[in-house]
């Protein structure tokens, strides 16, 4: 069974670049068309999605994060990274990581990609603050 856990400081300056790492256990993160997200959640607000990193190491962006997000797949950890640049008090939120199914990546890109994926298995989440 899957298991995904995300890691990372709970507490960020602004200006600075968040850091953070999900470890994925149970599964590889190179399995043949699979890809693996980066979600948030606000206080108070829905779940935005952030980007997402492919089996093949293809990465994918939410327009509004672009500028400031890179995600990036470290094969010897089996884990996936998120990197937030410039961060600010509006990117408080809890942090998700999760899995996009095969069938999902293969027939549903586009929703994947417009933040309307249907994952099979989350993190289960970690709270990050960022003081100004």
């Amino acid at each position: 069974q899957v298991q995904l856990q995300e890691s990372g400081p709970g507490l960020v300056k602004a200006s600075q670049t968040l850091s953070l790492a999900c470890a994925v256990r149970g599964y590889s993160i190179t399995t043949d068309g699979v890809a693996w997200s980066w979600i948030r959640q606000p206080p108070g607000k829905g779940l935005e999605w952030m980007g997402v990193i492919a089996y093949n190491g293809s990465t994918y962006y939410n327009p509004s994060l672009k500028s400031r997000t890179s995600i990036f797949g470290d094969t010897s950890k089996n884990q996936f990274s998120l990197q937030l640049r410039s961060v600010t008090p509006e990117d408080t939120a809890v942090y998700y990581c999760a899995r996009v199914p095969r069938a999902e990546w293969a027939y549903r890109r586009s929703a994947v990609l417009a933040g309307q994926a249907n994952y099979d298995a989350w993190g289960q989440g970690t709270q990050v603050t960022v003081s100004s």
